[in-house]
């Protein structure tokens, strides 16, 4: 959530930083903005030096219409950033940057700064009246007192930090120092650009992939201060920090729509690229899985006794499907958490829990939390991330990458499926190291998933009938899900999946929960997703189609999920989506992405941002 640019160069940083700001735009965000230090007025005439900002509630497109009628300087200094509310409601007035009461700063912010109502009395009592309802506000007058007192902008930024409690990413400008732009961050996502003449902050990479694909890493509580030509990290505390660069090894087409309508539905059918690339490299000619990032001994893995994944929304599926697999391939005891609840509840670990958190991101404050407390609790923290030198990773002690590339749409579709194929490749490195597995039962699965690019591209090039399906179902007020086993997993998201992008009521259960309870809920004519288990499967497969038999005799219509060539469907499905024959622990991996696809094109059809939901934020950075 919130997207923040900031640059420093010859040239005009406005449209750099605008144009860095649409990269960021899947991140979900209410209003944006963008200041700049100037020594000219708009107009070109000299005049005072001051910052000029402008911004404005809703999309980027109102910003850029205010800036096109009301052009700011062309100076090449400034900060730029999309808000998501957390404190103040959606307008004009709380959007950022916010400026100091002397207008010598402005700031940009991500997070939350959990003490800013005693900050903010403080201030009061000092004269300050605050123009804005958001937290965001008292640091830049903070600053300025800072700045006042003739601390420089960096000092004053760690002075600030020094004093705030919360989760928080800020950038700021000095009206009197205008070739510095100064971030710190805690607890929430920063990230240098290093350029030739020119330096950026982004949240993110994609906001200056444009200009440079090298980058720096900063660390918990540090501070950055750019200039055109050099970059300097300190602690908070002052001294230097040691800094990691690293290079971004995707481009700019990469978060390009390449002539789809949606983000989402070109990283749905980006899917099998994806994972070839997730599986690149694991296993070698000799028959052996690598996995070179995980930084943990083969001793350190065996003995662990107990696996407890954390995660949350569509990850935390990914790690429910994992649950099945792990403990079938190593006998290990393995539990699935929402990381939000975790430390809440007085978890059980020791060194010899292995804790796996899945983010996308690497930046998902619920699940760092998590991180951080695993951590305390003495248990090894594996993290499955798609995003090089973000924060989660860098604080476990070891990782897998998924190495999906930029996932642009809110909803979650390519690093959903390449998280299962990482948590398949975990499952079988500790089945191989642990000697629960022979080698030629890894062989087999390993083949399995070499083949699954190829398998899911014949999934996606059979998608007509998903497709007409969701426009047939467009009116529906509501849709369930089934599935048994592994396809429980998928159920729930294809439910979220619906929920996210069309707005309707749609729920996920375990099949056998149905006599249960929510049995009642089937009335005529109600759409009843079912995802059916291989054959291979006997007693599963023949629980579910059971389960079919049953809503379809309260009149439901069925939407059944089954292998190519199983004869027991036909008669029970009115629509039958047809799946590659795969093993049952695999099977998810196909059977979500037509779930993906309907989603994504109910949406559509329904007139909805498919890309940008309502409400909703790509990286949830604060708890």
């Amino acid at each position: 959530m919130c997207g923040i640019v900031g640059y420093v160069g010859a040239g005009s940083a406005a449209e750099v930083i605008v144009a860095g700001l649409k990269r960021l735009e899947y991140r979900g965000y209410d209003s944006a903005g963008v200041a700049v230090v100037t020594g000219q007025p708009a107009d070109g005439a000299p005049g005072p030096r001051r910052i000029a900002t402008a911004k404005k509630a809703g999309k980027i497109a109102n910003l850029v219409e205010l800036l096109d009628a009301e052009p700011l300087p062309k100076d090449g200094v400034g900060i730029g950033h999309t808000r998501w509310a957390t404190h103040g409601v959606p307008n004009d007035r709380n959007a950022h940057p916010h400026l100091s009461y002397d207008g010598r700063v402005a700031v940009v912010h991500n997070g939350i700064i959990e003490n800013f109502a005693a900050l903010r009395a403080e201030l009061q009592a000092a004269g300050i009246e605050p123009v804005s309802d958001t937290d965001t506000e008292v640091v830049a007058h903070l600053l300025a007192q800072q700045l006042a007192d003739g601390q420089q902008l960096a000092a004053a930024m760690r002075t600030v930090c020094n004093r705030l409690a919360g989760a928080f990413t800020l950038v700021a400008i000095d009206r009197d120092d205008p070739e510095v732009v100064v971030g710190a961050r805690r607890n929430s996502p920063l990230v240098v650009g290093v350029g030739d003449g020119a330096n950026y902050l982004g949240s993110d990479v994609a906001a200056f992939i444009e200009h440079t694909r090298e980058a720096i890493e900063l660390g918990q509580d540090q501070v950055v201060e750019i200039r055109a030509d050099r970059v300097d990290v300190t602690g908070f505390d002052g001294r230097p920090a040691e800094v990691r660069r690293y290079h971004v090894d995707w481009d700019l087409s990469a978060a390009e729509k390449d002539g789809f309508d949606w983000f989402m539905r070109k990283e749905i059918y980006e899917q099998p690229k994806a994972i070839g690339d997730t599986l690149l490299g694991r296993y070698d000619t000799d028959g052996a899985l690598r996995l070179d990032e995980l930084r943990m001994s083969e001793a350190e893995l065996r003995r662990i006794d107990k696996i407890i994944i954390v995660a949350c929304g569509t990850a935390f599926y990914a790690g429910l499907v994992a649950k099945y697999a792990i403990e079938h391939w190593t006998r290990i005891a393995c539990e699935v958490e929402l990381a939000h609840e975790f430390r809440y509840r007085d978890p059980i670990v020791n060194p010899n829990t292995l804790v796996v958190c899945i983010s996308q991101s690497g930046e998902t404050a619920d699940s760092l939390m998590a991180v951080r407390h695993a951590a305390e609790q003495g248990a090894k923290v594996l993290a499955i991330c798609n995003t090089n030198g973000s924060t989660i990773p860098r604080e476990s002690d070891a990782v897998i990458y998924t190495h999906a590339g930029p996932e642009i749409g809110v909803a979650s579709t390519k690093g959903f499926t390449t998280q299962l194929v990482a948590c398949y490749l975990l499952g079988l490195y500790l089945a191989q190291v642990r000697g629960t597995l022979f080698g030629d039962e890894i062989a087999r699965l390993m083949a399995e998933l070499e083949e699954m690019p190829a398998t899911l591209q014949r999934v996606l090039d059979e998608s007509e009938p998903v497709l007409k399906l969701a426009g047939d179902f467009a009116e529906q007020p509501s849709v369930l899900f089934l599935g048994r086993h592994v396809g429980y997993p998928v159920a729930l998201e294809g439910a979220l999946k619906l929920k996210e992008l069309a707005y309707i009521h749609a729920e996920g259960f375990a099949a056998g929960e149905l006599k249960h309870g929510p049995i009642a809920l089937v009335d005529d004519g109600l759409p009843v997703f079912v995802v059916v288990p291989p054959k291979g499967r006997d007693m599963l497969h023949d629980k579910v189609v059971s389960n079919i038999a049953e809503i379809r005799a309260r009149g439901a219509l069925t939407v059944v999920l089954a292998e190519e060539d199983d004869p027991e469907i036909e008669p029970l499905a009115d629509v039958w989506i047809r799946l590659p024959k795969v093993s049952t622990l695999l099977q998810p991996v196909l059977a979500t992405v037509p779930l993906q696809l309907f989603a994504c094109e109910l949406a559509t059809r329904k007139g909805h941002d498919v890309d940008q939901p309502r409400n909703l934020a790509k990286s949830v950075t604060v708890e």
